[in-house]
Order: structure tokens, then sequence, then C-alpha cells
């Protein structure tokens, strides 16, 4: 923390952050291909990930009846045999987290190094630029998808108690046939007790980047995140950049990754993303979310910055960032 309060001392990044950034088409160097493919690897994974979570119908009746009905020995197995498979999907979804916050390490030394400034390395580096934001894109969905259905957590406390349940009943080898074992499951009851596990999983991977590297001034992590938030903000307003994308996909894609950077920068930053001196042109960024139509695309955008921020409510907030989020 220490470390990340010396940023607090210096200058806000230069907004000179009118670049184009080809979302649609980077590819990496030569001498970028092995981090490159390290990343493209796990992001493959991504999108099956996502199929699984929006197709997540969960327990609920079959719970709901075992657990009205204590002592009918059926309804008691057949909740535990839906379940089972249920919580081998969560054990996948929290295993990618793992794989999340490797790549994430990876990309954060290239995009940070002091070799050249955030600008530099965003303009230069765009196939990892494109990597990270990939990231985000994924964070925000999957985090979404999440926080909309209950039935995740109470599939998982309920395997929690009937473990533990079982396990004081003589059945101390039931853990041999399960996939997800009561050591495991207190791991991931770690990660699903958080609204967002996704985006704690990248701001906890974040600060220990900042705190592993003691000899990279931490403005060069802080400041690429703002610049990679001014930049993607920039291209949105700017029609000469957002013409150039053949997807139309591919503008939204941008606002999601400059809301999804925000909330990164306001969960790892002291003093958060809402502050004067961030180097996030924070006005501006809400005034192009809100000028886009149809305006129900990007309502979900705007509760993010609402919901999902660390420092809105802060007092170091202008009354006029507040209002727009109202």
């Amino acid at each position: 923390m220490g470390k990340l309060l010396s940023v607090l001392k210096n200058d806000p990044p230069s907004k000179n952050t009118d670049i184009f950034v080809d979302f649609e088409n980077a590819q990496p160097t030569e001498e970028e291909r092995e981090v490159w493919t390290m990343v493209d690897i796990v992001e493959q994974n991504a999108v099956h990930i996502l199929d699984l979570l929006k197709d997540y119908q969960g327990a609920s009746e079959s719970i709901r009846m075992a657990i009205s009905n204590p002592k009918v020995e059926e309804y008691q197995e057949k909740a535990w045999h839906d379940v089972i498979p249920l919580i081998s999907k969560l054990k996948l979804f929290y295993e990618f987290s793992l794989k999340l916050e490797t790549v994430v390490m990876g990309l954060l030394r290239e995009l940070c190094s002091r070799d050249l400034t955030p600008r530099q390395h965003l303009e230069t580096q765009q196939a990892f630029f494109k990597q990270f934001a990939e990231i985000l894109d994924f964070v925000l969905k999957f985090d979404d998808l999440k926080m909309t259905n209950p039935a995740i957590q109470n599939d998982f406390s309920y395997y929690r108690r009937t473990l533990s349940r079982r396990k004081m009943a003589n059945e101390d080898d039931i853990e041999d046939d399960l996939e997800v074992s009561n050591e495991m499951a207190n791991r991931m009851s770690l990660f699903y007790a958080h609204a967002t596990p996704m985006l704690k999983t990248l701001s906890d991977t974040t600060a220990k980047f900042v705190a592993q590297n003691k000899d990279l001034p931490v403005e060069q992590t802080t400041d690429c995140l703002s610049a990679m938030a001014n930049i993607c903000r920039v291209m949105i307003e700017n029609q000469e950049h957002y013409s150039r994308f053949k997807n139309v996909e591919t503008k939204l894609f941008c606002l999601r990754v400059m809301v999804g950077v925000i909330i990164l920068y306001d969960h790892v930053h002291p003093i958060g993303a809402f502050a004067k001196s961030c180097g996030i042109e924070m006005k501006s960024t809400i005034k192009v979310i809100k000028e886009q139509q149809p305006r129900s695309s990007v309502d979900g955008l705007l509760n993010a910055l609402r919901y999902t921020t660390k420092h809105l409510q802060d007092e170091t907030t202008s009354k006029a960032i507040k209002s727009m989020l109202s």
C-alpha cells in the first residue's frame, strides 16, 4: 500500500491518448509471440466458460425439496446427485480464474516495463493491449452473469453443508469419489463469496504485480491503466477511429473495456478512478457512454460504474460526477 500511495504525489499521466488501437486485427511480433501464445491458449477457453455460465440452471428445485423433506431419503439423494455436476462446473470456473492470474501477470510485465512510456507500450504493443482488453471484457461478462444467477451461491452452499453432514455421518471416504474435496470447496468459497469474483481476481493480481515489482515505479502500472481507459474513450469519440472498425460490435467492445479498466483502476488505486488527479477524464467517459444508442445497450455499463466501483461515493468524488451517475 505504501508503494501505491506514492503515486498520489505524482502528476497525472499525459492525456495525449489520441491513437488508434486495432482491436480487430492486432497481431504479435516474433519477439512478443511467446507471451502472446501463452495468453491466447487461456483466452481460447473464455467463450466456453461464458457459455457454460449462461446455461447454468442450478438445482434450486431439488434442493428446495430436500430441505423441505429432510427425512425423505429419495429427495436427499436426488439433490445431492443433481448438485455434484454443477459444483464441478463451478470448480472449472474457479480454476480458470487461477489461469487468468498467471497470464495477467505476464501481460502486465510486458505492458508496464520501464523501457517505454505507458502510451508507447499501448501504441506499439497492440496485440498485448488487445489481449488485456479481451480479459477485461470477459471479466465484466462473467461477473454480470454470476451476479444475476443466485443459484450459483445456493448450489455451492448446499454442497458444502451436505458434504460436511455426510462426513460427520461416518462417510469418511466420501471425498474419494468427489471431484471437489472439502479443501477445494474451502478455496472456492473465498472466490464465490465476492459479488464480482473475476474482478477481485484481476484486482488482486494487479496489486500483487505492483507489490512484487518494487523496482518498477508504481505510476508505470497505474498510468498504463488510465491510458487504456482514455484511449478507448477517444476511439469512441473520434469518428475517424471507430469508422475503421469492420465489426459493429467492436465499438461496444471498446466501451466495455473502457468501463472495465476504470473499475479495475478504482479497485487498485488508493484514491480510485473518480479523483481529479487520477488521469482518467471521468466526465467525458460518462458522457460518451450516455450518448450511445440504443441507451439500453449501455445501461449495464453505467450500472457497473455505479455499483461495482469502490470510490464513487467518496468525499473526493465531485458532485458533478455523482450527479451524472445518479
